[in-house]
């Protein structure tokens, strides 16, 4: 396995439950930073007057409806330490000039399903509202043809949006909600490799609003059907880790055993002997052979391994394109933040022209993440009109972070942080421009002829933790079966009856 973040993880504890299954398998992992987790990074920071901080300079979350974290978390024996949000306090504010104003009750993703909520919200206009519900009255685009799926009908965020509901939904809520998932310029952003079901919807409705009431009401049946059972642990949208998402990283390393991974030392080269046999060079100038090799690495880092296999497949992998971000976390004494404290988190759009995409208040959104007394903040700098601001040394991010803290929440102008971090994440998200799935279905078609060779990570099928899982296991499942090795947990996977999302 190259790469030691979420996929690659993920890949290499696959391989190990086929060898406790009695396969005769074994893999060595490398990675070249010292640390493992990829953009899964958590730091215990201590108070100077007591207490700690738990701050994920990654992701801090992952999607509770899709099962694949909390499967393989079962399987590591640490399912216990998730975590759920602090749903007492879930709002989500959204900038517009200089004021934060809550999301609307009744707006799912972008899209109003309330009529009083909507017709009270400075959000919009009163012009952009009526566009809104003209959603319900406008025609589809087309019919598609008997079989089709979103992917012969792609369409970016900012033409699905603008053509339904208007320029205004698109501007304050679509863009920084939908489009700010992944980082991405809504003109360029493909629907049907990042929200198929918006394509569908419209399908199956003719209209965004019919379709995401009729979720709705799914929604509210199945909470009928299955109410929480006394005392469980509540069910929300987004989950964590108590010690935060790196604790999920270090279980998988853990499982895997520091025998078998190599950190600090980048990998150099991949080459195809004619027997098969597959020899990784490092940086440092030693070899390692194996049966098959799986790449779960930065689609950029993985096209320079890749191409003088496949300059065809390399190219491919080229074409997709990455942008940079930083995550930038500061605390501060809880008298240095005059403001109110129950939300989530801070919505930008890019038409308020800010240095900043979006804010989390960790301490507010996840329980113990910060000692009492304190507050704990995210900023997040990047996004496709900010991308200068990341060659800014760390301490100029910080300061623009707290600048924006203070203009928008009122946080002391003179309060210094009890401390602050930068977390850079350099081409770190993929970009999902308009056709990603027909370069994707390229990508596996060419990697489906080369015996032994395995893509992972979050540059083909989707950039959440589960979907990176997933990837992982899935190129394991694919290097196997080249093999000629079939594993059980495949087949019971492939028999398994598919949820509806």
């Amino acid at each position: 396995m190259i790469g030691g973040g979420v996929a690659g993880l993920a890949a290499a504890c696959k391989v190990l439950r086929a060898a406790d299954g009695g396969q005769d398998l074994d893999v060595v992992l490398i990675e070249k930073d010292e640390r493992l987790g990829g953009k899964l990074a958590t730091e215990l920071v201590d108070d100077p007057e007591g207490g700690r901080y738990v701050v994920d300079g990654g992701s801090d979350s992952f999607l509770t409806m899709k099962p694949a974290v909390a499967r393989i978390a079962r399987t590591l024996g640490c399912e216990g330490d998730i975590t759920s949000s602090c749903e007492e306090n879930k709002t989500t504010l959204v900038v517009k000039g200089k004021r934060l104003i809550p999301l609307p009750d009744g707006i799912m993703m972008f899209a109003p399903t309330k009529v009083m909520p909507l017709a009270t919200t400075p959000l919009y206009s009163w012009p952009a509202k009526f566009r809104m519900g003209a959603d319900l009255l406008l025609p589809r685009k087309k019919r598609w043809p008997e079989g089709d799926t979103a992917q012969q009908h792609d369409e970016t965020l900012e033409s699905l949006v603008v053509r339904r509901m208007g320029r205004e939904c698109l501007d304050r809520l679509a863009e920084p909600l939908v489009g700010g998932v992944h980082a991405s310029d809504p003109t360029q952003m493909s629907l049907a490799a990042t929200f198929p079901n918006l394509l569908e919807m419209e399908q199956e409705y003719g209209s965004l609003v019919k379709g995401f009431l009729a979720q709705r009401k799914r929604t509210e049946e199945m909470r009928r059907k299955h109410p929480p059972k006394p005392g469980a642990k509540p069910r929300t949208f987004f989950s964590s880790f108590y010690l935060g998402m790196q604790c999920f990283t270090d279980a998988m390393a853990e499982r895997i055993g520091e025998e078998r991974i190599i950190t600090g030392i980048g990998v150099s080269s991949i080459a195809r002997d004619t027997d098969g046999t597959w020899r990784v060079g490092m940086a440092d100038g030693r070899s390692i052979e194996g049966d098959a090799v799986v790449v779960a690495t930065e689609v950029w880092a993985a096209e320079r391994l890749v191409k003088p296999v496949d300059a065809g497949l390399g190219g491919l992998l080229g074409s997709i394109p990455c942008s940079s971000s930083a995550t930038v976390p500061l605390a501060y004494r809880a008298e240095d933040c005059p403001f109110a404290r129950k939300w989530f988190g801070i919505l930008t759009p890019l038409v308020e022209d800010r240095p900043i995409l979006a804010v989390t208040l960790s301490s507010s959104k996840w329980p113990d993440r910060a000692p009492d007394g304190r507050v704990l903040l995210r900023g997040f700098i990047g996004g496709p009109r900010n991308q200068h601001l990341l060659s800014k040394p760390d301490g100029e991010l910080v300061s623009i972070v707290h600048e924006q803290l203070v203009e928008l929440l009122g946080v002391r102008p003179q309060a210094e942080p009890v401390f602050s971090r930068v977390y850079r994440w350099n081409l770190g998200m993929p970009q999902y421009t308009l056709g990603h799935l027909d370069r994707v279905d390229e990508i596996e078609g060419r990697t489906t002829g080369i015996s032994g060779l395995g893509l992972a990570g979050g540059g083909y099928r989707g950039v959440g933790i589960p979907n990176c899982l997933e990837s992982g296991e899935r190129a394991v499942t694919k290097v196997l079966g080249d093999l000629g090795i079939t594993l059980a947990e495949d087949v019971e996977a492939s028999t398994a009856p598919r949820a509806r999302h």
